[in-house]
């Protein structure tokens, strides 16, 4: 009997629980030599907004034990090149489209969401860490009002499913979980990358020029399984885990918190094929304990 790896976010059944971090692969075009992006269950793409974001100033990447700094800046050349140019290249693969979309201010998000409105796209992640510039530069999803106010808007205007990127940098991850349902989120991701900041004790100054970045990688994995596990107790809306995975036994773990799919990030830059190793991997697990359907996994742990 075959096994059944297919899983359904919001109305949309992706082949396999497996898809990409945003802003960890592009949209697949720089790894489509190494990937079969057939085989990914979705795409999630780079981070885009309504007009093109320079992003911070270089340096922009620092590594550090078990994970990396990232200040990127969700650089992106905006929603009209994507449009053009990235729309059309995922459009060649079997594989669902998820597209990440950032914005400064709340009219910045719903401009960028109703253009995406006509497109092929299959699902929506809208990344609320970034900064409100009309609210002093606090994010998004470090405030529980403005993140029900932010979900409200978008869907309001959504023609996709609308999956609400969740940020660690919180005190209580369950209090912005519950705020996005209330505004009508569709699904959920977490999580975002955790504040950090290291120094170069060489040249006396900050890694990175932004002071702060992002921490990924597998250090924040013990930290993203316990969110998602914890969020997965608070609400009933499917969530999408990410936060280190880097083999099939660290994305099984998300799945048996609560996840229903799960997002590779980091590890791409280690190795390409990750995406695929997991896939594979967690075939061999459902062969190893006979399991029938993935399905059987999601939550199982209580």
């Amino acid at each position: 009997m075959s096994k059944n790896l297919s899983v359904t976010i919001a109305g949309v059944t992706m082949k396999n629980p497996v898809t990409v971090a945003s802003g960890t692969f592009g949209s697949g075009m720089e790894y489509g030599e190494f990937v079969d992006l057939n085989r990914l269950g979705a795409v999630t793409t780079k981070g885009v907004a309504n007009v093109p974001w320079e992003g911070n100033p270089t340096p922009r990447i620092a590594e550090t034990k078990s994970g990396m700094l990232n200040a990127i800046g969700l650089q992106n050349p905006g929603l009209e090149t994507f449009k053009s140019r990235d729309i059309p290249f995922l459009r060649q693969y079997d594989t669902r489209i998820i597209v990440n979309v950032c914005g400064r201010s709340k009219e910045d998000y719903v401009d960028a969401v109703e253009q995406l409105a006509q497109t092929p796209a299959d699902l929506l992640e809208i990344n609320i860490s970034c900064p409100n510039v009309k609210h002093g530069g606090i994010a998004f999803g470090q405030d529980p009002k403005m993140a029900e106010e932010i979900t409200a808007a978008v869907k309001r205007v959504a023609k996709q499913p609308i999956i609400m990127k969740l940020s660690p940098n919180v005190t209580d991850i369950t209090e912005m979980a519950r705020a996005v349902e209330a505004g009508g989120a569709d699904a959920v991701s977490l999580i975002n990358t955790i504040t950090g900041m290291k120094i170069d004790i060489n040249r006396r100054t900050f890694a990175v020029a932004n002071k702060t970045g992002g921490l990924s990688g597998p250090a924040i994995k013990p930290v993203a399984v316990r969110m998602v596990y914890q969020v997965a107790q608070a609400i009933g809306l499917p969530i999408i885990g990410m936060g280190g995975i880097s083999c099939a036994e660290d994305a099984l773990e998300f799945i048996m918190a609560g996840a229903t799919a799960v997002a590779v990030g980091t590890a791409n830059f280690v190795n390409p094929n990750t995406t695929i190793e997991v896939i594979e991997g967690i075939e061999r697990y459902m062969d190893k304990y006979g399991v029938q359907d993935i399905r059987e996994l999601i939550g199982c742990v209580k």
